[in-house]
């Protein structure tokens, strides 16, 4: 029997992590997003669709000048690229630790990732909901996926690094 399950946005969170002037982290996050997922019972392993989206325009660096950069034709081009799109093929035990492969799109530019998964388990909320919960986290190079902006000090220094790390606590609420 095949399960779905959707993101409890108000229990969950979407951050990316990027080097500014290689000397500090900067931390960002998506205020808007979905995920649906649908299994074989309860079975995560037996995925059949993994969906994620997540609205550039929803971005938020808590500085409203970058946030402003970062939704330009500069960086994510919100307004022609209003999303960036995961959608997962397999979810994977790894032993202790899970996995989940699918193809990334940013800016209109779709490459295959993976992504590293811890899971928490599954449990039954006070109002009788269940829930799974998960902790995501990977890493991208900007660069592949279209995000060419460079900024070079007078001094030489790079002013935002290529990798970037994304880190996500989420959970799901069981709809049938």
């Amino acid at each position: 029997m095949t399960t779905v399950w959707k993101v409890d946005p108000s229990h969950s969170e979407v951050q990316f992590k990027v080097k500014h002037l290689m000397i500090t982290t900067i931390t960002g996050n998506f205020g808007t997003y979905d995920l649906e997922v649908e299994t074989e019972g309860d079975d995560f392993t037996k995925s059949s669709m993994i969906s994620f989206s997540a609205t550039v325009d929803s971005i938020s660096t808590n500085n409203e000048q970058r946030d402003g950069h970062l939704k330009s034709e500069e960086f994510f081009d919100a307004k022609r690229y209003p999303a960036i799109l995961f959608e997962g093929h397999k979810f994977e035990n790894k032993g202790e630790d899970y996995s989940v492969t699918g193809d990334l799109t940013i800016k209109g530019v779709t490459k295959p990732i993976t992504v590293d998964v811890e899971y928490g388990g599954i449990a039954v909320d006070p109002y009788g909901q269940t829930k799974a919960g998960f902790s995501l986290s990977g890493k991208i190079r900007r660069k592949l996926f279209g995000l060419t902006w460079e900024g070079i000090t007078e001094a030489g220094n790079i002013v935002v690094s290529d990798e970037i790390k994304f880190i996500a606590e989420v959970q799901l609420i069981k709809q049938n």
